[in-house]
């Protein structure tokens, strides 16, 4: 693709990157030159505009490693070995890691993002995508997912978690931005969230469940030690908890919200170990079978 004066011009940039543009491009430039050459003279936020404004490519970049001040590339990174760049990688489809991926201040790619070792983001990590992972996940900022989030070791988020498929976490998962998920949660440690926790399905945690605020999820909620939260807490199916389930102050907690109140001995079942206080609805079992 050749992007003309005009063409570029067409999409409104700014004065200062059209001025740029116009030095050292008064002919027009292919599609990633363009992208090349303004992340090499510094201008990666004007590369990522135009990446915005001009959309991926087929493009497919193989290569054992990078180690960069930043990447932007149209189509597909596939990378054998580590991705280290100081500020942002970018793809406008995947990005595919052999190893770990590190970035100084985002990770963007516009479908999936797959790495065998860890993931780490002094910002973002934005995926279109699934984003499946070897080891671990930190994030500093916002974790916007696409598809379905795996990580089979730890997940700390420093910001909102949005997930609009399914998140399984292998240990701990903590999020201290609202953490959304359109479909179900599992984890094989403790999910701890700092602000509210929603399911569009259920919520499963290898260990306790802790919420800063309201917990909520359209199927059931379970844990292998205690559900607490700070706010309210509801399942549109059943709650268990081998420990305690304990909302906070002044707020009740709510079990089959979603099943009918004939049902509620089979569907809408609330154990752990002893009744919870402030129960509104569901029906108390007793003990959570192990």
């Amino acid at each position: 693709m050749e992007l003309t004066k005009n063409f570029v011009k067409h999409k409104s940039p700014c004065a200062d990157g059209f001025r740029w543009f116009l030095r050292n491009h008064q002919e027009g430039s292919d599609y990633q030159p363009l992208l090349d050459a303004l992340v090499n003279a510094g201008r990666v936020d004007d590369a990522c505009w135009l990446l915005t404004q001009f959309g991926p490519t087929d493009a497919v970049l193989r290569v054992d490693a990078i180690d960069a001040e930043a990447i932007v590339f149209a189509g597909t990174l596939e990378v054998q070995g580590n991705i280290e760049v100081a500020s942002i990688v970018r793809a406008g489809r995947a990005i595919r890691a052999g190893g770990g991926i590190r970035a100084g201040h985002s990770i963007i790619a516009g479908e999936d993002i797959r790495a065998a070792g860890n993931i780490r983001s002094e910002g973002t990590l934005d995926a279109g995508g699934d984003i499946k992972v070897g080891w671990g996940i930190e994030v500093q900022e916002t974790l916007r997912c696409g598809g379905d989030l795996r990580a089979e070791w730890e997940l700390l988020c420093g910001g909102g978690l949005s997930v609009t498929g399914n998140t399984f976490v292998g240990q701990d998962l903590m999020v201290k931005g609202v953490f959304r998920c359109d479909k179900s949660i599992r984890t094989g440690g403790a999910i701890t969230g700092l602000d509210c926790i929603w399911a569009g399905n259920g919520i499963e945690s290898g260990a306790a469940i802790i919420c800063e605020k309201h917990l909520e999820a359209n199927w059931g909620i379970k844990a292998q030690e205690a559900i607490i939260a700070h706010g309210t807490i509801k399942a549109g199916e059943s709650l268990q908890a081998m420990e305690e389930i304990q909302a906070g102050a002044g707020y009740g907690i709510y079990a089959g919200l979603v099943v009918q109140f004939d049902a509620w001995e089979a569907s809408a079942q609330v154990r752990a170990k002893s009744k919870p206080e402030r129960l509104m609805s569901g029906w108390w079992g007793g003990a959570c079978l192990a």
